[in-house]
C-alpha cells in the first residue's frame, strides 16, 4: 500500500508516462465506427421528417399503440421468465455439489446457439394443433382431436424464454464466480443462516449482473423476428417486416421509431436499477473460490431441474430436428444439406467477425484508455445496433445505398456492414473486458522505451488482450450465423445462407427440408458457444 502526506510534493509526469493524447490510429477509426452506428437513427429521422405533420398521425395510430402494448407484455414475460430460470441454474452450476456440474455448466448455456425461428419451428411441430404431442399422446390417450392453438403470446413467450435465459445465466454465473467468499463467511460466523446469507449478502452483489443479463434478454426480445413471425405474434419486428413488404416505408419508419423509444426505456430502467452502489472488492489479497454448498437431500431434485430445463430448451428442438431428418431419410427425400448455403453462412460470419473486431478494437481502446465525452458518446452509440432489430438496420442501409451508393446496392459488402452495425456491441464488450485487465503501466513502460503508440498497441496491448479478441470474434460469428431479417433484405439476389434456407422451407411448411440445414446451423454455432463457456470457466478456475 502506498501512503501519501498532505506535505508531499506534487507528482511529476515523466516523458512517455501518464495519459497521452488520443492517437490518430485510435481516434479516426473509432469516430468512423460511431458514424456507422448512427446510420439507422439518421435514416429514421430522415424518413420521419419526410412525412411532415403526418408523422404523428402514423405514430399514434391505434395499430401501433396496440403493438406497443403487446410487445411490452412479451418483453416483460420473457425477461421475468428468463431471470427466474437463470438465477437458480447459475447458483447450482457454480456454488453447489450438483452431480455432473461441469456438464450442466455447458449444457444449460447451449440453447443460446439455437435460432429463435428454429425454436419456433420446434414448438409448432410438437405443441401445435396437429403436432406430435396431439398425435402421439393427447389423441390416443384422451381422445383429443385438436390441441389448443400454441401460436400467439403463449408460444412466443415459451420459445423466447427457453432460448434467451442463457443471456442472464452467463452474466450471473460470472458474477457468482467472482464473489468474495469472506463476506459470506463473516455472516456465517455471526450466526446467519443459509437463506439469510443469500438474500442479505449474495443477492445484492448479483444485482448488477442480473440487471445486465435481463437487459440483454429484453433487447433481444424487442429485436426478435423469427419466433414471433412463425408463431404469428404481432410484435414490432414482425409488424415492421410486414409493413416493409407491403411498401409502407413511412409507416415502417414510424413503427421503428416507436421501437427505439421502447429500447431506450429499457436502457433507462436498467440504468436506474443499478443505482450508485459499489459492488467491487475494496481489500487486497489473492482471490479464492468459495467452498461448494452441499445440497443434501436436494441434490437429486436439483439434478432433475437442470435436466428438465435442458430437455425443454435444448433436447426438444434437437429432437424435433432429428425426427424430421429421420423421416426424410425414410421417405427417400432430399434433406436440403446444400453446400452453398453452408459455405455462405460460414463465409459471411467469418467476415463479420473479423470486421467487427477491427471496428471494436479502437472503440474499446478509446473507452478504456482515453475516456472522455467522446468515448462516452460512442459507448452509448454501441447500444443502438443491439437494441434495434435487423429489419430496421436493413431498411436504413437499403435507403442509403439505393439513393447514394447504388453500385453496392444488394452487394455482400453491405450485408457485412449491416452485421457490424448490429453486432459491434458484442465485440466491444469482450475486447473491453480484456483491456481492463491489461495494466496501463506496461504500455507506459513500452512508450518510455521509445516505442510509439501503434507499436506499443501491436506488441504489448493486443497480445495481452487476445483472449477477449478471440471471444468477441466467436460471439459475433455465433450471432451472425443465426441472423435472419437483415440477410433476407440485404442479401444479393440468389444469395442463400443456412438461416434463409431454413426460413424459406419452414414458411412453405417443408419441414424435412428445413431440418437438415437447421441441424448444421446448430452444430456449427455450438463450436464458438462451447469455446466461450469453457474459456470463462477456465479463466475463473485459474483465478
Amino acid at each position: 500500500m502506498v501512503s501519501s502526506s498532505p506535505k508531499s510534493s506534487p507528482l511529476v509526469r515523466l516523458p512517455g508516462y501518464g495519459r497521452p493524447r488520443t492517437p490518430g490510429f485510435v481516434l479516426a477509426p473509432a469516430v468512423l465506427a460511431g458514424a456507422a452506428l448512427s446510420l439507422p437513427l439518421a435514416y429514421l429521422v430522415i424518413r420521419s421528417l419526410g412525412t411532415g405533420t403526418e408523422f404523428w398521425d402514423l405514430l399514434l395510430r391505434v395499430r401501433i399503440l396496440e403493438t406497443v402494448g403487446s410487445t411490452a407484455l412479451l418483453t416483460v414475460i420473457v425477461t421475468a421468465g428468463s431471470a427466474a430460470l437463470a438465477l437458480p441454474l447459475a447458483w447450482l452450476t457454480v456454488r453447489t455439489d450438483l452431480p455432473l456440474r461441469g456438464f450442466w455448466s455447458v449444457a444449460t448455456a447451449l440453447p443460446l446457439v439455437i435460432p429463435s425461428y428454429v425454436g419456433g419451428f420446434a414448438v409448432i411441430t410438437l405443441l401445435g394443433p396437429r403436432g406430435m404431442l396431439q398425435e402421439s399422446v393427447a389423441g390416443p390417450l384422451f381422445g383429443i382431436d385438436r390441441m389448443p392453438d400454441i401460436s400467439g403470446l403463449a408460444g412466443a413467450s415459451l420459445t423466447l424464454i427457453m432460448l434467451s435465459y442463457p443471456y442472464v445465466l452467463l452474466t450471473v454465473r460470472g458474477a457468482i464466480r467472482g464473489l468474495d467468499p469472506s463476506l459470506e463467511e463473516a455472516a456465517q460466523g455471526l450466526g446467519r443462516g443459509r437463506w439469510v446469507r443469500f438474500f442479505q449478502i449474495t443477492a445484492p452483489q448479483l444485482k448488477p449482473a442480473l440487471a445486465a443479463g435481463s437487459l440483454l434478454v429484453a433487447l433481444y426480445t424487442l429485436s426478435d423476428f423469427g419466433a414471433v413471425s412463425l408463431l404469428s405474434f404481432e410484435a414490432f419486428s414482425y409488424v415492421i417486416y410486414l409493413q416493409y413488404e407491403a411498401g409502407a416505408r413511412e409507416l415502417a419508419a414510424a413503427s421503428s421509431l416507436a421501437l427505439i423509444v421502447m429500447a431506450l426505456a429499457v436502457l433507462t430502467i436498467e440504468s436506474a436499477s443499478r443505482g450508485r452502489a459499489q459492488y467491487h472488492r475494496t481489500g487486497v489479497g489473492a482471490q479464492r473460490s468459495s467452498k461448494p454448498v452441499r445440497l443434501g437431500r436436494w441434490r437429486w431434485p436439483a439434478f432433475g431441474f437442470c435436466a428438465f430445463v435442458c430437455a425443454v430448451s435444448l433436447g426438444m428442438p434437437l429432437g424435433i430436428l432429428g425426427y424430421w431428418v429421420a423421416l426424410g431419410l425414410q421417405a427417400g427425400e432430399s434433406l436440403g444439406l446444400a453446400w452453398g448455403p453452408t459455405f455462405n453462412s460460414v463465409y459471411v460470419s467469418l467476415l463479420a467477425a473479423v470486421a467487427s473486431i477491427a471496428a471494436a478494437l479502437p472503440l474499446a481502446v478509446l473507452m478504456v484508455r482515453y475516456s472522455g465525452r467522446l468515448s462516452a458518446l460512442l459507448e452509448r452509440l454501441t447500444y443502438v445496433g443491439f437494441a434495434l432489430p435487423g429489419i430496421v438496420v436493413a431498411l436504413s442501409l437499403v435507403f442509403f445505398t439505393a439513393n447514394y451508393l447504388q453500385p453496392v446496392y444488394q452487394h455482400v459488402v453491405i450485408l457485412i456492414f449491416a452485421y457490424v452495425v448490429l453486432f459491434l456491441p458484442a465485440a466491444v464488450g469482450a475486447v473491453r473486458a480484456s483491456l481492463l485487465q491489461v495494466s496501463p503501466r506496461l504500455e507506459d513502460a513500452s512508450r518510455g522505451l521509445g516505442r510509439n503508440g501503434l507499436h506499443t498497441f501491436l506488441t504489448v496491448t493486443l497480445p495481452l488482450a487476445l483472449p477477449g479478441v478471440l471471444s468477441g470474434m466467436a460471439l459475433v460469428f455465433l450471432i451472425t450465423m443465426k441472423e435472419l431479417p437483415a440477410t433476407l433484405i440485404l442479401g444479393p439476389i440468389g444469395f442463400q445462407t443456412l438461416a434463409t434456407s431454413i426460413w424459406s422451407s419452414t414458411e412453405a411448411a417443408f419441414f424435412t427440408n428445413a431440418a437438415g440445414p437447421a441441424l448444421v446451423l446448430v452444430l456449427a454455432s455450438a463450436v464458438p458457444m462451447a469455446f466461450i463457456v469453457l474459456r470463462e470457466g477456465g479463466r475463473y478456475t485459474r483465478a
